[in-house]
């Protein structure tokens, strides 16, 4: 047997090497997950907006009534944002846009009025006339404001609602009113505590969360 080594035949073919199938692997779901990261954010941008646009729609309807969604009351007298929101109810009526003012809001902590008596108190005070005010005790929730104000609009017979509160407010409620079969329309108070870009930018963002999660549960 000859030792020298033999030639390797022409047509023979050359062994490849293996595949980095590790590396093969990092890139693809690294592209997946880039690829949802993208859709994420667009999404999360396409929602923003809308909360902001959804709340600044107005088509100038009438209405039986309005929901004033709840906010702080400062012992008996309510808060800057609370009183916005009622301001604009009672321009709303003014208006004859509306013929009732249901007015939502329990206790807060150690609270001696519900926010909902302080509301009521400030309307009479403003002009608005005793039978024009219907108000619930029992809500610490934009849902249970909701909720709640349909049995008095049930008790009523008021057949739809504008629901009033701060602009980037009116998407999520008005998702929660439509779930609970309410007809009703967004009409926002049209001024603001939340002025600065920061501040509507982060009401905007809670909006958002809170939205997906009532949506969620």
């Amino acid at each position: 047997m000859s030792d020298q080594p033999q030639n390797t035949p022409l047509h023979a073919k050359t062994k490849k090497k293996p595949r980095p199938v590790k590396k093969h692997w990092r890139k693809r779901w690294s592209l997946r997950a880039l690829i949802l990261l993208l859709i994420l954010i667009t999404y999360s941008a396409w929602q923003m907006w809308d909360i902001n646009h959804f709340g600044h729609t107005d088509d100038q309807s009438s209405a039986d009534c309005a929901i004033v969604l709840g906010a702080a009351a400062w012992h008996n007298k309510p808060s800057p944002v609370f009183k916005e929101r009622i301001n604009h109810a009672i321009i709303l009526l003014k208006q004859k846009r509306i013929k009732a003012i249901i007015l939502t809001g329990g206790y807060g902590n150690n609270a001696q009025y519900a926010e909902s008596e302080v509301a009521r108190k400030y309307c009479l005070k403003n002009g608005v006339l005793p039978h024009q005010i219907h108000i619930e005790k029992a809500s610490q929730t934009t849902q249970e404001n909701i909720i709640e104000a349909k049995k008095i609009m049930q008790q009523k017979n008021f057949k739809n609602t504008l629901i009033i509160s701060d602009p980037w407010h009116l998407k999520r409620a008005c998702n929660i009113a439509k779930h609970y079969k309410i007809k009703a329309k967004p009409s926002a108070t049209k001024t603001s505590l939340y002025t600065s870009e920061k501040t509507q930018t982060t009401f905007i963002w809670k909006e958002f969360l809170y939205l997906h999660l009532w949506r969620l549960n």
